[in-house]
């Protein structure tokens, strides 16, 4: 065998080697990664119902296969098309902020949900805008007492992320996240202004004819 047959084998064996590689930490990263949204989703929906010890649970479940995925590709790092693990830390960062603001509480850090920083900015702007659906569900019911606070919330992280502005290969598309979040933080404060104003009207109407 020549000297270049020799080397070629030896070369490719060791691509084939690394291809195989990131072929099963890809295979095992998916279906971790795509669980983690569906969990995230879950969260969401539990949010949206009150049932916040299920949240919590599914939350915490999440983020335990989210480091897994991560954890299988971490020798992989110049694996391509692992596109599927950002989406599952934005699900994850967007259920993870969502409840937070639901309970009145910090929101955590990219660094406290160990997530990339375009995909937490993403997930941030999907858990403001989730914020909307709980602020109309509440109002619905009659609850307007923390109406004020919820579209302030939505507001301040608007104005945090219109500064952002970078190209969006860094922030992953950031600037249309945003521009859908502004959409939904006009809607919001304009239902609530007139819904607020009704409910004052009929409380003043209840006054002036009591039954």
């Amino acid at each position: 065998m020549s000297k270049l047959n020799e080397n070629i084998e030896t070369i490719s064996e060791r691509i084939r080697l690394d291809f195989a590689a990131q072929d099963a930490a890809r295979e095992k990263a998916m279906p971790l990664s795509r669980e983690v949204i569906r969990l995230s989703g879950h969260t969401i929906r539990s949010i949206h119902r009150h049932e916040l010890d299920t949240a919590r649970n599914t939350l915490s479940e999440a983020r335990r296969l989210l480091s897994d995925a991560r954890n299988s590709l971490k020798n992989c790092e110049e694996l391509p098309n692992t596109h599927f693990v950002w989406d599952a830390e934005k699900e994850f960062a967007e259920a993870s902020i969502t409840l937070s603001l639901v309970m009145n509480e910090e929101i955590p850090s990219p660094g406290d949900l160990n997530v990339d920083n375009a995909a937490y900015l993403n997930g941030m702007a999907e858990g403001a805008s989730e914020l909307r659906r709980y602020l109309l569900d509440s109002m619905r019911k009659g609850d307007y007492s923390r109406g004020e606070e919820l579209l302030g919330d939505m507001d301040g992280i608007y104005s945090v992320l219109v500064t952002m502005d970078f190209p969006d290969s860094i922030t992953g598309g950031l600037r249309r996240t945003t521009d859908a979040l502004r959409g939904v933080l006009e809607k919001t404060r304009s239902d609530l202004t007139l819904s607020v104003q009704q409910k004052r009207l009929e409380e003043k109407l209840s006054r002036l004819n009591p039954a």
